[in-house]
């Protein structure tokens, strides 16, 4: 048998030299999820400063110059010579198709797709910029993604922009792995824990699990709730691994059931709405315990924390007196509303967790002097835990938890909840939703006495859509809709006439061209206009659009704006009250 077989080239070339070059990934985690058009693809946005914030938080990158460059695509394109990516699996053997992709200038322009086939064996692919051709529709990055063959393949992917000439590339951050077991680690656990509050409801749980009762814990939030950044986002969000790890060291026989209702970019106001249906699951769960996560979620809130109130009021207003939990997540930029809202939290005695507490003090810390994670490792991207930072949540809830197990001291009385004030407001908590599955319902409540759907009269199923409790399979939020459909006649609004004191709108948001603007009246009075366009993606939206003392009869009328008549636009739902 000839020796040259399995050997390498007689007379190898020289290595091409690498150009400098910065992470804007590194080791990150991807997962071959189902996505509504049947494909199975991860995605990383990278729009809206997200590009600049991996770049700042992996890469390392401070020079303002560059990160002007990665505003614009014509900045990018100045800057980067090439992109290498390199992903590695236990499906060495397949590949993954890699894609690049600008987002327009105006919606509906033609825009730039960089697409590769990469080996999933942890080769790098370089990919020469120089080779692209640009469309002038592009106005930024707008995302990565990897489609994968198949569903659950998972794996981790490393990108790195290599610089043209005149640029230079700041030194790369060197990372040791986390010591979970360290005292360093448990310190830092420990701090997270604001105070366990009267501690009589999560002692009713934990007696339940302890006599062999089923006990259900039920999660409210937005993405961090949903498992944005845990891969596989269904197995290793915060919500799972706590869940997990409560039923293996506290249940004792019975049934540890999980209720996940995370929302992406939605805040409390959408929450207090929503809670019924998706934490409730309209009179079918009845959590023992929820945990609700919206810190990062309600700098948006036009109610500067009333819709928050309003939840945690409807949450511990419930006949079985479930244990309520706030949880304080935290950015990268070491910032969440905790401020804004732990008064809540102090005014009816509940048990707060603050992500910020345990892991902000310890970021600027060295290696050997107090780090205990980066914040590389602690997030998967500006917004979003990793594996790692998920694990950190749950054991930041699961300490508060032991905390409360060890607890020996006798629990003081609970408050009646009536006898205590709103510290912030509390307008909205006895807010419903109301839509085409619960107007039946709700007729006579608030006096509907007509409802005419005009050209509102087809139901949308491309909405925003989510994992719930376990499932990897995603859930369209508020299916019963009213939907006004592209090319249709837009001269016939919708008309509603019922008696509340307080009503919200929720409509849908898209980045595409196809929906327009509508108008909103109440009393023949203009409220708003309801633009899909500001939030620029599929996502639910909710708006305030009466916030009176008296209920009386109001009369809403919603149509599509002027120029706007034969464009889409959907009305999700109400919230009345």
């Amino acid at each position: 048998m000839s020796d040259s077989i399995n050997r390498g080239p007689v007379a190898p070339k020289d290595p091409t030299k690498k150009r400098p070059f910065f992470y804007i990934m590194k080791d990150k985690e991807i997962f071959g999820a189902p996505q509504p058009d049947g494909s199975f693809a991860h995605f990383l946005y990278m729009d809206m400063g997200r590009l600049i914030d991996a770049a700042k938080l992996t890469g390392n990158v401070t020079d303002e110059d560059m990160v002007e460059c990665m505003k614009s695509r014509a900045g990018l394109q100045k800057m980067v010579h090439s992109i290498g990516v390199s992903v590695s699996s236990a499906d060495a053997d397949k590949s993954v198709k890699f894609v690049v992709e600008m987002y327009p200038v105006t919606p509906g322009d033609e825009v730039t797709n960089i697409e590769a086939l990469v080996p999933m064996d942890d080769m790098e692919m370089v990919i020469d910029l120089s080779k692209v051709d640009w469309k002038d529709g592009d106005r930024e990055l707008g995302q990565i993604r990897y489609v994968f063959d198949a569903e659950g393949i998972q794996g981790t992917t490393t990108v790195k922009f290599y610089l043209n000439d005149g640029f230079e590339a700041p030194e790369q951050p060197a990372e040791e792995p986390v010591d979970f077991e360290g005292a360093a680690y448990k310190a830092m656990i420990q701090k997270s824990l604001m105070q366990t509050g009267n501690e009589s409801r999560i002692k009713k749980v934990l007696e339940k699990a302890k006599n062999g009762q089923d006990v259900t814990l039920g999660f409210i939030g937005g993405s961090i709730t949903q498992g944005a950044g845990a891969i596989p986002i269904n197995e290793k969000c915060y919500a799972r691994v706590f869940y997990e790890d409560f039923a293996k060291r506290y249940m004792k026989g019975g049934e540890c059931i999980f209720v996940k209702a995370g929302v992406g970019g939605t805040p409390s106001e959408l929450g207090m709405i929503r809670f019924e249906r998706d934490v409730l699951r309209d009179g079918a769960a009845k959590p023992d315990l929820i945990v609700i996560e919206f810190a990062v979620n309600d700098e948006g809130d036009e109610t500067q924390g009333v819709c928050y109130e309003s939840l945690v009021r409807k949450a511990l207003a419930l006949p079985w007196k479930p244990a309520v939990v706030l949880l304080f997540a935290v950015f990268s930029n070491d910032w969440n509303l905790q401020d804004r809202l732990s008064p809540v939290g102090r005014n009816y005695c509940l048990p707060m967790v603050s992500v910020l507490d345990a892991v902000s003090p310890q970021f600027p810390l060295l290696p050997g002097k107090g780090r205990v994670i980066s914040k590389n490792q602690f997030f998967y991207d500006v917004y979003h835990p990793s594996n790692l930072g998920h694990q950190i949540m749950a054991d930041c809830l699961s300490n508060l938890i032991d905390t409360v197990s060890e607890d020996a001291v006798e629990v003081a009385e609970e408050k009646a909840l009536e006898e205590i004030a709103p510290v912030i407001g509390a307008d909205f908590e006895h807010i419903e939703l109301l839509d085409r599955k619960e107007l039946p319902a709700l007729k006579d409540k608030f006096n509907i006495v007509e409802v005419t759907e005009g050209s509102f009269d087809q139901k949308d199923t491309d909405l925003q859509a989510v994992e719930m409790d376990k499932d990897i399979e995603m859930i369209p939020e508020f299916p019963h809709n009213w939907c006004h459909e592209e090319s249709t006649d837009g001269t016939r609004p919708f008309k509603m006439t019922l008696t509340c004191k307080r009503l919200l709108l929720i409509f849908k948001d898209s980045a595409s061209a196809t929906h327009g603007t509508a108008e909103v009246f109440v009393d023949g009075k203009f409220i708003r206009d309801a633009d899909p366009h500001v939030n620029g993606w599929t996502h639910c939206n909710a708006v305030v659009l009466i916030n009176e003392a008296e209920a009386k009869p109001r009369e809403v009328l919603i149509q599509m704006k002027e120029g706007h008549q034969n464009k889409k636009f959907t009305i999700l739902g109400f919230g009345v009250e």
